[in-house]
Protein backbone atom coordinates (compact mmCIF):
# COMPACT_ATOMS: atom_id res chain seq x y z
CA UNK A 1 0.00 0.00 0.00
CA UNK A 2 2.78 2.63 0.45
CA UNK A 3 1.00 5.19 -1.73
CA UNK A 4 -2.35 3.93 -0.48
CA UNK A 5 -1.27 4.20 3.15
CA UNK A 6 -3.73 6.24 5.10
CA UNK A 7 -3.35 7.48 8.59
CA UNK A 8 -1.71 8.20 11.89
CA UNK A 9 -0.04 10.56 14.31
CA UNK A 10 0.46 11.61 17.88
CA UNK A 11 -2.17 13.03 20.16
CA UNK A 12 -3.04 12.98 23.83
CA UNK A 13 -4.57 9.76 25.10
CA UNK A 14 -7.90 10.48 26.77
CA UNK A 15 -9.48 8.26 29.40
CA UNK A 16 -7.19 5.33 28.71
CA UNK A 17 -6.00 2.51 30.89
CA UNK A 18 -3.54 -0.33 30.54
CA UNK A 19 -4.94 -3.58 29.26
CA UNK A 20 -4.53 -5.15 32.71
CA UNK A 21 -5.62 -2.17 34.77
CA UNK A 22 -8.87 -2.40 36.68
CA UNK A 23 -10.42 1.05 36.35
CA UNK A 24 -10.40 4.23 34.25
CA UNK A 25 -13.49 5.81 32.81
CA UNK A 26 -14.43 8.76 30.65
CA UNK A 27 -17.87 9.76 31.92
CA UNK A 28 -20.57 10.51 29.35
CA UNK A 29 -24.31 11.06 29.64
CA UNK A 30 -26.76 8.38 28.55
CA UNK A 31 -26.18 7.38 24.94
CA UNK A 32 -28.57 7.30 22.03
CA UNK A 33 -29.06 3.56 22.35
CA UNK A 34 -31.01 3.72 25.62
CA UNK A 35 -30.01 3.04 29.23
CA UNK A 36 -26.23 3.27 29.58
CA UNK A 37 -23.75 0.75 30.89
CA UNK A 38 -19.95 1.13 30.77
CA UNK A 39 -18.48 0.14 27.40
CA UNK A 40 -14.73 -0.41 27.13
CA UNK A 41 -12.89 -0.15 23.81
CA UNK A 42 -9.38 -1.63 23.69
CA UNK A 43 -7.13 -0.95 20.69
CA UNK A 44 -4.95 -3.70 19.27
CA UNK A 45 -3.55 -1.47 16.52
CA UNK A 46 -4.73 -0.85 12.96
CA UNK A 47 -8.54 -1.36 13.00
CA UNK A 48 -8.45 -4.16 15.57
CA UNK A 49 -10.74 -3.21 18.47
CA UNK A 50 -12.24 -5.16 21.33
CA UNK A 51 -15.57 -3.59 22.33
CA UNK A 52 -16.72 -4.97 25.66
CA UNK A 53 -19.79 -4.41 27.83
CA UNK A 54 -20.02 -6.80 30.77
CA UNK A 55 -19.63 -10.28 29.32
CA UNK A 56 -20.48 -9.22 25.74
CA UNK A 57 -17.57 -8.74 23.33
CA UNK A 58 -17.50 -7.51 19.73
CA UNK A 59 -14.25 -7.54 17.74
CA UNK A 60 -13.51 -5.46 14.64
CA UNK A 61 -10.94 -6.74 12.11
CA UNK A 62 -8.84 -8.53 14.75
CA UNK A 63 -5.42 -8.62 13.08
CA UNK A 64 -2.68 -9.05 15.68
CA UNK A 65 0.09 -11.02 13.97
CA UNK A 66 1.37 -7.84 12.25
CA UNK A 67 3.90 -9.49 9.91
CA UNK A 68 6.28 -7.02 8.29
CA UNK A 69 5.03 -5.60 4.96
CA UNK A 70 6.78 -2.26 4.38
CA UNK A 71 3.39 -0.63 3.86
CA UNK A 72 4.39 2.77 5.22
CA UNK A 73 7.94 2.76 3.87
CA UNK A 74 9.01 4.80 0.84
CA UNK A 75 8.93 1.63 -1.28
CA UNK A 76 5.49 0.59 -0.11
CA UNK A 77 4.25 -2.92 0.61
CA UNK A 78 5.82 -5.84 -1.24
CA UNK A 79 2.91 -7.66 -2.96
CA UNK A 80 4.79 -10.94 -2.56
CA UNK A 81 4.83 -10.73 1.25
CA UNK A 82 3.62 -14.02 2.66
CA UNK A 83 0.39 -14.07 4.66
CA UNK A 84 1.04 -15.29 8.20
CA UNK A 85 -1.18 -15.90 11.22
CA UNK A 86 0.47 -16.76 14.54
CA UNK A 87 -1.95 -18.26 17.09
CA UNK A 88 0.51 -17.71 19.94
CA UNK A 89 0.40 -13.96 19.26
CA UNK A 90 -3.39 -13.86 19.00
CA UNK A 91 -3.71 -15.83 22.24
CA UNK A 92 -1.94 -13.05 24.17
CA UNK A 93 -4.88 -10.74 23.58
CA UNK A 94 -8.02 -12.54 22.39
CA UNK A 95 -9.89 -14.58 24.96
CA UNK A 96 -13.55 -14.42 23.96
CA UNK A 97 -15.88 -12.86 21.42
CA UNK A 98 -19.53 -13.01 20.45
CA UNK A 99 -19.18 -11.37 17.03
CA UNK A 100 -16.35 -10.48 14.65
CA UNK A 101 -17.03 -7.69 12.17
CA UNK A 102 -15.04 -7.83 8.93
CA UNK A 103 -14.91 -4.44 7.21
CA UNK A 104 -12.86 -5.36 4.12
CA UNK A 105 -10.54 -8.09 2.91
CA UNK A 106 -7.05 -6.57 2.98
CA UNK A 107 -4.05 -8.27 4.57
CA UNK A 108 -4.04 -5.93 7.57
CA UNK A 109 -7.63 -6.85 8.46
CA UNK A 110 -8.50 -10.54 8.01
CA UNK A 111 -5.53 -12.98 8.25
CA UNK A 112 -6.14 -13.76 11.94
CA UNK A 113 -9.94 -13.94 11.67
CA UNK A 114 -10.11 -17.70 10.92
CA UNK A 115 -8.14 -18.54 14.06
CA UNK A 116 -10.09 -16.02 16.17
CA UNK A 117 -13.33 -17.60 14.94
CA UNK A 118 -12.18 -21.11 15.83
CA UNK A 119 -10.89 -20.00 19.24
CA UNK A 120 -13.96 -18.03 20.31
CA UNK A 121 -16.87 -19.57 18.40
CA UNK A 122 -17.94 -16.04 17.42
CA UNK A 123 -20.28 -15.22 14.56
CA UNK A 124 -18.25 -13.62 11.75
CA UNK A 125 -19.98 -10.98 9.61
CA UNK A 126 -18.71 -10.07 6.14
CA UNK A 127 -19.77 -9.86 2.52
CA UNK A 128 -19.50 -12.67 -0.03
CA UNK A 129 -15.92 -11.87 -1.02
CA UNK A 130 -14.72 -11.54 2.56
CA UNK A 131 -16.29 -14.84 3.55
CA UNK A 132 -14.90 -16.64 0.50
CA UNK A 133 -11.40 -15.43 1.40
CA UNK A 134 -11.99 -16.63 4.97
CA UNK A 135 -13.24 -20.01 3.76
CA UNK A 136 -10.07 -20.30 1.68
CA UNK A 137 -8.12 -19.74 4.92
CA UNK A 138 -10.07 -22.53 6.65
CA UNK A 139 -12.45 -20.43 8.71
CA UNK A 140 -15.30 -22.51 10.21
CA UNK A 141 -18.10 -22.23 7.67
CA UNK A 142 -20.96 -22.60 10.12
CA UNK A 143 -19.89 -19.41 11.93
CA UNK A 144 -19.85 -17.20 8.81
CA UNK A 145 -22.79 -14.85 8.23
CA UNK A 146 -23.01 -13.11 4.86
CA UNK A 147 -24.15 -9.48 4.89
CA UNK A 148 -24.17 -6.78 2.25
CA UNK A 149 -25.59 -3.64 3.88
CA UNK A 150 -29.04 -2.88 5.27
CA UNK A 151 -29.08 -5.66 7.86
CA UNK A 152 -30.18 -5.05 11.46
CA UNK A 153 -28.92 -7.96 13.54
CA UNK A 154 -29.90 -8.44 17.20
CA UNK A 155 -27.46 -10.42 19.34
CA UNK A 156 -27.70 -11.19 23.05
CA UNK A 157 -26.83 -7.85 24.65
CA UNK A 158 -26.06 -5.79 21.53
CA UNK A 159 -27.16 -5.11 17.97
CA UNK A 160 -25.22 -4.67 14.73
CA UNK A 161 -26.38 -2.59 11.77
CA UNK A 162 -24.58 -3.08 8.45
CA UNK A 163 -23.95 -0.34 5.88
CA UNK A 164 -22.42 -0.40 2.43
CA UNK A 165 -19.22 1.63 2.37
CA UNK A 166 -16.16 2.35 0.20
CA UNK A 167 -12.43 2.05 0.70
CA UNK A 168 -10.49 5.29 0.89
CA UNK A 169 -8.40 6.14 -2.16
CA UNK A 170 -5.81 8.71 -3.08
CA UNK A 171 -3.21 9.91 -5.50
CA UNK A 172 -3.60 11.36 -8.97
CA UNK A 173 -5.70 8.42 -10.16
CA UNK A 174 -7.70 7.90 -6.93
CA UNK A 175 -6.56 4.35 -6.30
CA UNK A 176 -6.08 1.93 -3.42
CA UNK A 177 -4.08 -1.25 -3.09
CA UNK A 178 -5.27 -4.70 -4.19
CA UNK A 179 -8.78 -3.96 -5.48
CA UNK A 180 -11.08 -6.73 -6.64
CA UNK A 181 -13.70 -9.16 -5.39
CA UNK A 182 -14.01 -12.93 -4.92
CA UNK A 183 -17.69 -13.82 -5.46
CA UNK A 184 -18.96 -17.28 -6.31
CA UNK A 185 -16.37 -20.03 -6.03
CA UNK A 186 -14.01 -20.06 -3.05
CA UNK A 187 -10.56 -19.04 -4.34
CA UNK A 188 -7.29 -20.87 -3.68
CA UNK A 189 -5.83 -20.28 -0.25
CA UNK A 190 -4.29 -16.78 -0.13
CA UNK A 191 -0.51 -17.02 0.05
CA UNK A 192 0.61 -13.43 -0.41
CA UNK A 193 -0.84 -10.07 0.58
CA UNK A 194 -1.78 -9.43 -3.06
CA UNK A 195 -4.17 -12.40 -2.81
CA UNK A 196 -6.15 -10.64 -0.09
CA UNK A 197 -8.14 -8.22 -2.20
CA UNK A 198 -10.30 -5.46 -0.74
CA UNK A 199 -13.47 -7.31 -1.75
CA UNK A 200 -15.83 -4.41 -1.07
CA UNK A 201 -16.01 -2.41 2.15
CA UNK A 202 -18.62 -2.40 4.90
CA UNK A 203 -19.32 -0.07 7.82
CA UNK A 204 -21.08 -1.11 11.02
CA UNK A 205 -23.00 0.51 13.86
CA UNK A 206 -22.69 -1.44 17.11
CA UNK A 207 -25.22 -0.57 19.80
CA UNK A 208 -23.97 -1.97 23.09
CA UNK A 209 -24.53 -0.80 26.65
CA UNK A 210 -26.77 1.94 25.25
CA UNK A 211 -23.84 3.37 23.25
CA UNK A 212 -24.01 3.64 19.44
CA UNK A 213 -20.61 3.24 17.75
CA UNK A 214 -20.00 3.80 14.02
CA UNK A 215 -17.04 1.68 12.93
CA UNK A 216 -15.20 2.76 9.76
CA UNK A 217 -12.09 0.84 8.76
CA UNK A 218 -10.88 3.45 6.26
CA UNK A 219 -11.39 7.16 5.67
CA UNK A 220 -13.85 6.36 2.88
CA UNK A 221 -17.62 6.24 3.39
CA UNK A 222 -20.86 6.21 1.42
CA UNK A 223 -22.66 9.52 2.05
CA UNK A 224 -26.00 8.13 0.87
CA UNK A 225 -25.78 5.29 3.38
CA UNK A 226 -24.76 7.42 6.37
CA UNK A 227 -26.71 10.62 5.75
CA UNK A 228 -28.20 11.93 9.04
CA UNK A 229 -27.04 8.83 10.91
CA UNK A 230 -27.10 9.44 14.66
CA UNK A 231 -24.41 7.83 16.80
CA UNK A 232 -22.48 8.61 19.99
CA UNK A 233 -19.00 7.59 18.83
CA UNK A 234 -17.20 7.26 15.50
CA UNK A 235 -14.10 5.13 14.92
CA UNK A 236 -12.55 7.22 12.13
CA UNK A 237 -9.41 6.59 10.08
CA UNK A 238 -7.17 9.30 8.67
CA UNK A 239 -6.05 9.51 5.06
CA UNK A 240 -8.06 9.33 1.87
CA UNK A 241 -9.05 12.19 -0.38
CA UNK A 242 -8.69 15.79 0.85
CA UNK A 243 -11.57 16.86 3.08
CA UNK A 244 -13.07 13.37 3.42
CA UNK A 245 -13.40 13.52 7.22
CA UNK A 246 -14.94 17.00 7.01
CA UNK A 247 -17.57 15.57 4.66
CA UNK A 248 -18.17 12.58 6.93
CA UNK A 249 -18.85 14.79 9.94
CA UNK A 250 -21.15 16.99 7.85
CA UNK A 251 -23.03 13.92 6.58
CA UNK A 252 -23.88 12.29 9.89
CA UNK A 253 -25.62 14.11 12.74
CA UNK A 254 -23.28 15.94 15.15
CA UNK A 255 -21.32 13.36 17.13
CA UNK A 256 -19.87 13.69 20.63
CA UNK A 257 -16.70 11.65 20.29
CA UNK A 258 -14.39 10.59 17.45
CA UNK A 259 -11.74 7.97 18.23
CA UNK A 260 -8.84 7.64 15.80
CA UNK A 261 -8.33 4.21 14.25
CA UNK A 262 -5.95 2.71 11.66
CA UNK A 263 -3.38 5.44 12.33
CA UNK A 264 -0.33 3.40 13.32
CA UNK A 265 2.56 2.04 11.25
CA UNK A 266 1.74 -1.64 11.75
CA UNK A 267 5.26 -2.79 10.91
CA UNK A 268 6.10 -1.49 14.40
CA UNK A 269 5.60 -3.74 17.46
CA UNK A 270 2.18 -3.91 19.05
CA UNK A 271 3.71 -3.94 22.53
CA UNK A 272 5.41 -0.58 21.90
CA UNK A 273 3.77 2.87 21.61
CA UNK A 274 2.01 3.42 18.30
CA UNK A 275 3.95 5.26 15.58
CA UNK A 276 1.91 7.74 13.54
CA UNK A 277 2.31 7.19 9.81
CA UNK A 278 1.43 10.83 9.24
CA UNK A 279 -2.33 11.34 9.00
CA UNK A 280 -3.36 12.01 12.56
CA UNK A 281 -2.92 15.79 12.61
CA UNK A 282 -5.34 16.35 9.72
CA UNK A 283 -7.84 14.00 11.32
CA UNK A 284 -7.63 15.87 14.63
CA UNK A 285 -8.14 19.21 12.87
CA UNK A 286 -11.25 17.98 11.05
CA UNK A 287 -12.76 16.52 14.21
CA UNK A 288 -12.12 19.54 16.40
CA UNK A 289 -13.34 21.92 13.69
CA UNK A 290 -16.62 19.98 13.68
CA UNK A 291 -16.93 20.51 17.45
CA UNK A 292 -16.41 16.88 18.44
CA UNK A 293 -14.03 15.53 21.07
CA UNK A 294 -10.99 13.88 19.48
CA UNK A 295 -9.51 10.84 21.21
CA UNK A 296 -6.49 8.65 20.57
CA UNK A 297 -5.85 5.39 22.38
CA UNK A 298 -2.37 3.88 22.34
CA UNK A 299 -1.56 0.24 21.62
CA UNK A 300 -3.13 -2.16 24.12
CA UNK A 301 -4.80 0.71 25.97
CA UNK A 302 -8.50 1.21 26.60
CA UNK A 303 -11.12 3.90 26.92
CA UNK A 304 -14.31 3.34 28.91
CA UNK A 305 -17.35 5.35 27.87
Amino acid sequence: MGTAAAAAGTAGVVGWRGANASTAEATQPAGLGGEREPVTLTWWGNHAWEIRCGQRVVLTDPWLTRFKTGTYSAEGADPGTRVVSEPAVVDRYVSTADAVLVHHGHYDHIPDVPYVARKTGATVLGNESHLNLLRAMRAPGDQLSQVSGGEYLPFDGFTVEVFRSVHSCGGKRHQFAFPGTRPGVVPPRPRTIADLVEGGTLAYVITIGGLRILSLSTAGFDANELRDLQVDVVLAAPGGEPGVTDRLLQTIKPVKTVIATHWDDFDQPLDKPAVDWGGLTKLRTSVETAGSTFVTVDHLRSITL
